[in-house]
């Protein structure tokens, strides 16, 4: 299905308020009007905002002043669709962004799935919300909050110190976090901690769940190994036909009723990947394990080919952080005359003074993975990683000039 114009039955409020009690509020109202909301950074710069509401393309924008007044200004947008609730941007793998639109009835899919595997029971259970309510991995807590009536307590911002309060005194079983905030907090405080927005580690506690999703499935779909009740997974070739057999990789395909309605342009024109019962291929790819369970090898675009075999980053990447001279570390490919390209390790060594050396780099990797996975180059960096405010590797610029 094609492009197709949307009923107009409600405005669009792009909520430009920091997370906590005031924008839980601002969300049930609109949604009470029959309004959708997208969510947006009050700190971002006057250009990002621009920017930002140029894609949403909103009918009203509120915000608040410097004496914490709320306001309410009219924009130049476009109203939404009668049963629209979210609209939220995500980067393509062309990192341009797009809008995501998600119905009530995929928001409340989603939190069901995701209440019935965890076995939340709102009497009992406290959800924690201290990840970027502008990332569908914040924003679903507080909306799987909101749909199933369960408690939930929200920070404006990840600090280690009020997480643990608010386990420890609040009463908070359950949070969802990154991996570089689960490595500042006692896992134990909670019932349950869902990780997402990278490749997990590989030893977790039992506690700590691992989840694949995206914004256009609105959280997670798979946690650890078990896929999401009504949502259904296929590996596809390019051709979209279903890939059978355990170990062959593939293209992810979703079919569930968690899934987005389909992407906002800015002239309100809804348009649909998929339509009602087909499946929506994403651009990871992956493959089934012998038990049943779903691998993700990762983005298309981050995959590297090098001597005509297919290279994965995340494994190189998760051998080389675990050295204790490696602070960060990115496995990306650069073109190369012989091997079509050739796999680079960037680094940011924990004593600048003294960087690892691309044959100890090299005999790290070949005790786990074939040879074709080893780096051929290291870069070294004396700069932080680029990443996302959810911590995922911004990997097509982590390259110094």
């Amino acid at each position: 299905m094609g492009p197709v114009a949307s009923k107009a039955m409600g405005d669009l409020i792009a909520l430009a308020v920091p997370a906590g009690p005031q924008l839980i509020d601002l969300i049930t109202e609109s949604w009470d009007r029959g309004d959708a909301f997208a969510p947006l950074d009050p700190k971002m710069a006057p250009r990002q905002r621009t920017e930002q509401l140029a894609v949403i393309a909103p009918t009203v924008v509120l915000h608040l002043d410097e004496d914490g007044r709320l306001h309410r200004d009219s924009h130049d947008g476009h109203p939404v669709a009668d049963g629209d609730a979210l609209v939220l941007t995500t980067s393509g793998t062309d990192g341009r962004p797009k809008a995501v639109v998600h119905t009530h009835d995929s928001i409340s899919a989603s939190a069901q799935a995701t209440s019935n595997a965890l076995s939340v029971d709102p009497l009992v259970d406290k959800w924690l919300a201290c990840l970027p309510v502008t990332h569908i991995g914040g924003l679903s807590v507080i909306l799987r909050s909101l749909v199933t009536g369960t408690p939930v307590d929200v920070h404006d911002g990840f600090d280690p110190e009020r997480v643990r309060r608010a386990a420890t005194v609040g009463g908070a079983t359950l949070v969802s976090l990154v991996t570089r905030a689960l490595n500042q907090v006692p896992a134990e405080l909670f019932r349950t901690i869902l990780i997402g927005g990278a490749a997990a580690p590989a030893d977790l506690p039992g506690n700590v769940i691992p989840t694949y999703g995206m914004t256009e499935t609105g959280s997670g779909v798979v946690y650890g190994k078990h896929i999401l009740d009504g949502c259904e997974i296929q590996i596809i070739d390019d051709d979209h036909n279903p890939v059978d057999g355990p170990g062959i990789s593939g293209r992810i395909a979703l079919r569930g009723p968690m899934l987005f309605r389909g992407y906002r342009s800015a002239d309100g024109v809804v348009s649909n990947p998929f339509v009602d019962g087909a499946w929506f291929p994403t651009d990871d790819l992956g493959h089934w394990n012998d038990d049943g369970s779903l691998a993700v090898e990762g983005r298309r675009g981050d995959v590297i080919v090098t001597g005509g075999r297919k290279v994965w980053p995340t494994p190189i990447e998760q051998l080389l952080a675990a050295r204790p001279d490696i602070a960060e570390v990115a496995v990306v490919g650069r073109p190369d005359p012989d091997w079509g390209h050739r796999v680079v390790a960037v680094v940011v060594p924990s004593d600048p003074g003294t960087p690892p050396t691309v044959e100890s780099l090299k005999d790290t990797v070949l005790e786990h993975l074939p040879p074709w996975w080893a780096p051929k180059e290291l870069v070294v960096r004396t700069t932080p990683l680029p990443r996302t405010s959810l911590g995922k590797l911004r990997r097509p610029v982590v390259l110094p000039d």
